[in-house]
């Protein structure tokens, strides 16, 4: 599976490692993604979504309600 949180999808990020000789080398700095379950009160069941850690913040901030009806309106599978 994709490193993609479904919320906002922030994805992994590449950069260069730089040692003490300067010698560069590629490296991955992915994104917090947690597998978490929340219960959805006008769908009434639990939904299971792979969600960055950021974004667990969000949803608590605007509710689930508001986060499933927008990924909803995406038609992207719960």
């Amino acid at each position: 599976m994709p490193q993609r949180c479904q919320v906002n999808g922030p994805v992994p990020r590449f950069a260069k490692s730089v040692s003490h000789s300067h010698r560069r080398t590629s490296r991955r700095f992915d994104p917090g993604i947690q597998t978490k379950q929340y219960f959805v009160p006008s769908m009434g069941r639990t939904v299971r979504l792979r969600v960055s850690t950021r974004e667990m913040r969000t949803i608590d901030r605007r509710g689930i309600e508001a986060v499933v009806t927008e990924i909803r309106a995406r038609e992207e599978k719960i």
